[in-house]
């Protein structure tokens, strides 16, 4: 038996609350036994829902997942690859153009940071394999230079 002590309205009440079966509880308060009935609670009727399990990533009919890294030309060339995944925020650079391996050649914003992916080598902007918005994967090509 659990016992309280309650002061209402300058009265104090030594309440001892008994056994509760099927919503009847055994009180007894200044020694006075009572048999309470308690309503029904809200949260007893509540049923707990399951949340429906996430369907695999779609496919192609062939099986190959329908998102794919874009595959970079067969040609000569160096492929520049994302360092980690994130958002392709800019490209600076232009098909055809000569740049040096410290230009930046795309801004990519992962973690909420702006990152320069440089060129890493000399040469030409043979290939742009992504475009402003497009969200890449840690490996993906982005740029290939000649």
């Amino acid at each position: 038996m659990k016992e309280y002590k309650y002061k209402i309205n300058g009265n104090t009440y030594k309440v001892a609350i008994g056994d509760i079966e099927d919503n009847v509880a055994q009180v007894e308060v200044n020694g006075v036994a009572y048999r309470v009935e308690l309503e029904a609670s809200k949260a007893a009727a509540v049923k707990s829902v399951q949340a429906p399990r996430p369907a695999a990533a779609p496919r192609a009919a062939s099986g190959e997942k329908v998102i794919s890294k874009p595959a970079p030309s067969t040609g000569a060339g160096k492929a520049i690859k994302a360092p980690l995944p994130g958002v392709v925020l800019s490209i600076p650079v232009k098909v055809g153009q000569a740049v040096k391996a410290a230009d930046t050649v795309l801004l990519l914003e992962a973690m909420k940071m702006e990152n320069a992916i440089h060129a890493g080598v000399d040469g030409t902007v043979k290939e742009i394999l992504v475009a402003a918005g497009d969200s890449v994967l840690e490996g993906n090509p982005l740029i290939v230079i000649e």
